[in-house]
């Protein structure tokens, strides 16, 4: 039963980093570009509900009424004046420019809010704390059940977007082949601008959730990354495998838990570097295969 217990534990778990790392894959996906600035722009949506909470009383997840917008805003302006300018130079450029970034973003936050700890979970009431029982004695957070169902709604939608809208249909066109996307009227520069946009607003609901279930300040972003980059990983860079990548993050990283104190982030860690090594075992498996089919039979 306690094992039972944590795997629920861990499939909770799971649901926040499916959230955190929504627009990450989305990004890679559609631009093939890692935004390593992603978990800096997450923490920034995270100060902009608790201004909202702290000066104007407005709860969290009203809040995201507006904060979603405005960083909808923001990553419009942030494909138009680095990534897609970056873009042009390289494959390696996006990395550097988004690590600049974070750098930048993470320095400022500290210089307008100090290293002092925040979260929002004065502001959200008793949905901190409060629980169901399951059968058979197992506690689940209201909070961490509601994330899951957001994970779950949110990339449903953005799947029913790239399926069954105009706007889904040139995204999938220009991340296929953006050259052949503009023969037929598709404007990439447009649709990556847009799907930007799509991205940071999910980021908005990623720190939103960061900041209501735990605390954060002006250097949390970089491991939010990498626990956002891991779920990636491990799930492949589609929708419903970046939910699959995150329930696995968060079991390993629970069972890890129970079995030593220090576990946590070294079961992830684990986890996260198997499915890795044996991607690339995999690739270069079937490239070896790929270049003995090319390869001319010799004559007898």
């Amino acid at each position: 039963m306690i094992w039972l217990n944590q795997i629920t534990q861990g499939l909770m778990l799971g649901g926040y980093y499916a959230v955190l790392a929504c627009g990450l894959s989305f990004m890679f996906g559609v631009m093939r570009i890692i935004n390593l600035a992603h978990g800096s722009l997450a923490v920034l949506s995270a100060y902009m509900l608790y201004f909202l909470a702290d000066r104007f009383e407005i709860h969290p997840l009203l809040g995201l009424l507006a904060v979603v917008p405005v960083m909808a805003l923001l990553g419009w302006v942030l494909h138009r004046l680095v990534l897609e300018r970056s873009a042009r130079a390289g494959a390696l450029v996006p990395l550097l420019s988004t690590f600049g970034l974070a750098s930048v973003l993470d320095n400022t936050m500290f210089e307008g809010f100090g290293a002092d700890t925040r979260s929002l979970a004065p502001y959200i009431d008793s949905l901190s704390y409060d629980s169901w029982t399951l059968p058979g004695g197992i506690i689940v957070g209201q909070l961490a059940v509601l994330t899951l169902v957001v994970a779950i709604a949110m990339l449903g939608g953005l799947q029913l977007l790239l399926t069954h809208t105009a706007l889904g249909r040139r995204i999938r066109a220009a991340a296929h082949d953006p050259d052949t996307a503009q023969l037929v009227g598709v404007d990439a520069r447009s649709v990556y601008a847009a799907a930007s946009a799509i991205a940071l607003a999910t980021v908005a609901v990623a720190g939103g959730f960061l900041a209501m279930r735990a605390t954060f300040d002006p250097y949390t972003g970089p491991q939010q990354l990498i626990f956002a980059f891991e779920a990636v990983i491990i799930g492949g860079t589609s929708l419903w495998g970046t939910l699959l990548g995150g329930i696995v993050l968060g079991i390993a990283q629970s069972i890890g838990a129970q079995v030593h104190p220090q576990g946590f982030l070294i079961a992830g860690h684990v986890v996260f570097l198997l499915v890795l090594l044996t991607r690339v075992y995999a690739t270069d498996r079937f490239r070896s295969f790929v270049r003995s089919m090319r390869r001319p039979a010799r004559k007898a």
